[in-house]
């Protein structure tokens, strides 16, 4: 299911010298906020909270998804070099989980690693905020990289598409509307943050076992549906 050329390829594509600036701008950006932030008021749980909630969760994390999910197969489409791809002896379902895995693997690198670095540095990991947080933004990366990826199979808007998802309905909306709050990625790794830090610390609107279910259920449905619309895609290019 996972094939190395493939992935070697993908690697980089993602961290050519446009995208990586992207990816590298908005960590170093939560750690500069970090260190101000600590230098001028000390250490405190609740602005921790808030800084790993209220950016790097809300905000740097999804945004470092649409770079990695799309950018991992939306620039082939674009520019035709996916036939080539399609041609060799690999399977649909292969290239889509290996570009998966490697969407994956970058947004948790530029993510959550700089999210538990960002709550060392804002309360030393107190009350378990920045191992919460930083959990969190790692299985938010497998959510978000399985749905940019699918965006990326299914249209050429994949970037605006993604963006309008991250911005307007996971910060947006899911801070206004109680309701959009359940389907949000957002809420569902916070679940996960809830139970990992200490009791009041960081609450979720979804409840751990609903929030496991949907970031599995999401994640599988997007991954396979994006595996059928490469097949498609392949069969279209062949007619």
């Amino acid at each position: 299911m996972y094939n190395r050329t493939v992935a070697r390829l993908t690697y980089r594509g993602l961290l050519g010298r446009r995208r990586a600036f992207i990816l590298f701008a908005l960590p170093a950006l939560l750690l500069v906020i970090s260190v101000v932030i600590r230098v001028l008021t000390g250490a405190d749980d609740d602005t921790a909270a808030n800084v790993l909630g209220g950016f790097a969760l809300a905000t740097m994390v999804p945004l470092i998804g649409v770079v990695a999910g799309t950018g991992a197969i939306g620039p082939e489409i674009d520019d035709g070099s996916v036939v080539y791809l399609l041609s060799k002896p690999v399977k649909r379902p292969t290239i889509i989980f290996t570009k998966l895995v490697v969407a994956v693997g970058v947004t948790a690198v530029f993510s959550a690693v700089p999210t538990l670095i960002a709550g060392f540095i804002l309360n030393g990991n107190s009350q378990q905020i920045a191992v919460a947080y930083a959990v969190a933004a790692a299985v938010a990366s497998v959510a978000y990289s399985a749905i940019f990826l699918l965006l990326g199979t299914v249209t050429r808007h994949a970037v605006v598409a993604g963006l309008v998802y991250a911005l307007v309905w996971e910060s947006l909306f899911g801070s206004l509307i109680s309701g959009a709050r359940t389907l949000s990625v957002q809420q569902w790794s916070l679940a996960l943050a809830q139970k990992i830090g200490a009791e009041g610390a960081i609450t979720s609107d979804v409840g751990l076992p609903l929030a496991l279910v949907l970031l599995i259920g999401v994640t599988t449905l997007a991954t396979w549906y994006a595996g059928r619309k490469l097949r498609t895609l392949t069969l279209a290019g062949e007619e």
